[in-house]
């Protein structure tokens, strides 16, 4: 059964503090982000993984300012999603890196999932960062050989529009990837608003079980979806955000930010317009 848990504020913000994102012609452009964010480690080159793994581990002083840096970033989206996040063990210094992201970066409203939990050698999580409160979390797992993924889901009301994120980091075999899948098919299927799916993958965009997961849940990828990893030569799409087929996609990069072995997914997005009611209800 998913783990269902409401959504956490960011204790320095308070109610209303997000921008007011409503013009004449109804909601503004939504900007998403999904970002492997590899813990704040840095890697920059394939030798860093050996030379830097105890990294993972332990901690060390760069990965603060990694992190800070990273909020820098964040602050210029809407809805975020996270991978690879550690959620308060000995390497991130005990501290939920969700949240501190969340704090760092004006974000009002936060959830995570602990998707491994190693205790003190590891907290392995998911993120969800967003400027509009969900009004429904779920936290929920995917079956896997060895257990250690899941989904952070979130429904809320982008101003007129019912729009359900799903938040993940798949499985690298092929077995493991598909009935994951299927997990995510079924939630999509079960939301009559506007889908949006970000995470990790672990597939390129030709994987016939990704291409399922468009036709089955009504959901659809860029034309021509970025290279993502490695971050600092990308080779492969790995990353990828998928949104509703009636959505407009407006734009779609992977940047270059050099603070993961994954270089951070970025997409902006036209939402249908809100109904005239909705905008009566608002000016009222």
């Amino acid at each position: 059964m998913p783990e269902s848990c409401g959504v956490s504020r960011t204790a320095a913000l308070q109610t209303g503090d997000h921008p007011h994102v409503m013009s004449s012609n109804g909601p503004r452009p939504l900007r998403l982000l999904s970002y492997n964010i590899q813990a704040g480690i840095g890697t920059r080159n394939f030798r860093d993984y050996l030379l830097s793994g105890w990294k993972h581990v332990l901690p060390f002083p760069q990965r603060m300012q990694n992190l800070d840096h990273i909020a820098q970033l964040l602050s210029q989206f809407d809805l975020i999603g996270l991978q690879e996040a550690d959620g308060g063990s000995l390497r991130s210094h005990f501290l939920n890196q969700i949240e501190y992201l969340a704090m760092r970066s004006n974000m009002p409203f936060w959830v995570s999932r602990i998707n491994r939990d190693l205790g003190h050698w590891g907290q392995h999580a998911l993120g969800m960062l967003s400027r509009v409160e969900p009004y429904h979390i779920e936290r929920y797992a995917l079956p896997a050989r060895i257990p250690g993924r899941g989904v952070v889901l979130a429904d809320l009301d982008w101003y007129g529009q019912r729009v359900r994120v799903q938040v993940s980091h798949l499985s690298l075999s092929d077995r493991a990837r598909r009935a994951q899948l299927d997990r995510l098919i079924a939630h999509c299927r079960a939301f009559d608003g506007v889908n949006i799916v970000m995470a990790d993958f672990n597939c390129t965009p030709n994987n016939r079980d990704l291409q399922r997961l468009c036709v089955e849940a009504g959901l659809k990828l860029p034309f021509s979806p970025p290279l993502t990893y490695p971050s600092w030569e990308p080779k492969r799409a790995i990353d990828h955000i998928l949104v509703s087929e009636n959505i407009e996609i407006e734009s779609v990069d992977a940047l270059a930010y050099g603070v993961s072995d994954h270089a951070p997914l970025s997409m902006q997005i036209k939402l249908p317009p809100v109904s005239n009611a909705y905008l009566s209800s608002k000016a009222s």
